[in-house]
Protein backbone atom coordinates (compact mmCIF):
# COMPACT_ATOMS: atom_id res chain seq x y z
CA UNK A 1 0.00 0.00 0.00
CA UNK A 2 1.51 3.29 -0.80
CA UNK A 3 2.24 5.64 2.16
CA UNK A 4 -0.66 8.69 3.00
CA UNK A 5 0.11 11.86 2.44
CA UNK A 6 -0.75 15.25 4.72
CA UNK A 7 -2.48 17.57 2.76
CA UNK A 8 -0.27 20.57 3.31
CA UNK A 9 -2.99 23.24 2.81
CA UNK A 10 -4.84 21.71 5.91
CA UNK A 11 -1.58 20.94 7.86
CA UNK A 12 -1.11 24.53 8.10
CA UNK A 13 -4.43 25.77 9.05
CA UNK A 14 -5.87 23.13 11.28
CA UNK A 15 -4.15 21.49 14.66
CA UNK A 16 -5.34 18.68 16.14
CA UNK A 17 -5.87 19.12 20.86
CA UNK A 18 -5.41 17.02 23.44
CA UNK A 19 -9.12 15.69 23.19
CA UNK A 20 -8.87 15.16 19.59
CA UNK A 21 -10.26 17.89 18.41
CA UNK A 22 -9.11 20.35 15.71
CA UNK A 23 -8.84 23.83 16.26
CA UNK A 24 -8.30 26.46 13.66
CA UNK A 25 -8.36 29.99 13.33
CA UNK A 26 -11.22 32.49 12.96
CA UNK A 27 -11.09 34.16 9.75
CA UNK A 28 -11.97 38.13 8.31
CA UNK A 29 -8.51 39.18 9.98
CA UNK A 30 -6.22 39.13 7.45
CA UNK A 31 -7.31 42.86 5.55
CA UNK A 32 -9.65 45.70 5.70
CA UNK A 33 -9.55 46.21 9.57
CA UNK A 34 -9.74 49.90 9.89
CA UNK A 35 -14.00 49.53 9.46
CA UNK A 36 -13.80 47.13 12.10
CA UNK A 37 -14.51 47.47 15.29
CA UNK A 38 -12.25 46.66 17.88
CA UNK A 39 -14.01 44.61 20.07
CA UNK A 40 -14.50 42.62 16.67
CA UNK A 41 -10.90 41.93 15.52
CA UNK A 42 -10.07 41.00 19.44
CA UNK A 43 -12.62 38.17 19.50
CA UNK A 44 -11.37 37.42 16.02
CA UNK A 45 -7.87 36.74 18.02
CA UNK A 46 -8.64 33.31 19.59
CA UNK A 47 -9.06 30.00 17.71
CA UNK A 48 -12.24 28.58 17.60
CA UNK A 49 -13.29 24.60 17.32
CA UNK A 50 -13.74 22.68 13.82
CA UNK A 51 -17.58 21.48 13.79
CA UNK A 52 -18.29 17.73 14.67
CA UNK A 53 -19.53 17.40 10.77
CA UNK A 54 -16.34 18.72 9.35
CA UNK A 55 -14.18 16.17 12.19
CA UNK A 56 -14.35 13.19 9.77
CA UNK A 57 -12.62 15.04 6.47
CA UNK A 58 -9.87 16.98 8.48
CA UNK A 59 -9.07 13.88 10.07
CA UNK A 60 -8.73 12.09 6.40
CA UNK A 61 -6.65 15.28 5.39
CA UNK A 62 -4.03 15.02 8.48
CA UNK A 63 -3.83 10.95 8.92
CA UNK A 64 -0.44 11.58 11.23
CA UNK A 65 -1.71 14.14 13.49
Amino acid sequence: MPKLKTNRGAAKRFAKTGSGGFKRAQSHRSHILTKKSTKRKRHLRGAAMIHDNDVASIRQMLPHS
